[in-house]
């Protein structure tokens, strides 16, 4: 069963269910913070790059607090959110809804120019 069984040690789950996660996780953003979110798209990856094995999600771009006036005409900042990471720390759906939603929330407030110390001040490590 999606999302249960374990393959080898890691919990089996599809692609598409994950990303489905990923879309629910953007969707319980509150709809203050999602209008604000400029110029953003948010991928799913199954592997981080070779040098961070165990990175969940990666925000890449320029974050709004630092924008100037002469921001335009630039490609989209970049979220992604890596699943085989995410299902080899977890051991149960549960679990893994849990931390796409926090490393949503984590990569989403490094958009806003929020930065890992206080995102670890306000609980989401």
């Amino acid at each position: 069963m999606d999302g249960t069984d374990k393959n080898g040690g890691v919990l089996d789950m599809s692609r598409e269910r994950f990303e489905e996660l990923v879309g629910e996780a953007l969707d319980e953003i509150p709809a203050e913070l999602a209008q604000l979110m400029d110029n953003v798209a948010v991928f799913v990856e199954d592997e981080p790059p070779p040098n961070d094995p165990d990175l969940l999600g990666l925000y890449d771009g320029l974050p709004l607090t630092e924008r100037g006036h002469s921001y335009a005409g630039v490609l989209p900042d970049r979220i992604t959110i890596f699943m085989n990471p995410t299902l080899r720390i977890c051991d149960t759906y549960d679990e893994v809804v849990d931390e796409v939603h926090v490393t949503v929330v984590h990569e989403i407030a490094h958009h806003f120019g929020i930065d890992d110390a206080r995102l670890h001040e306000l609980g989401y490590d």
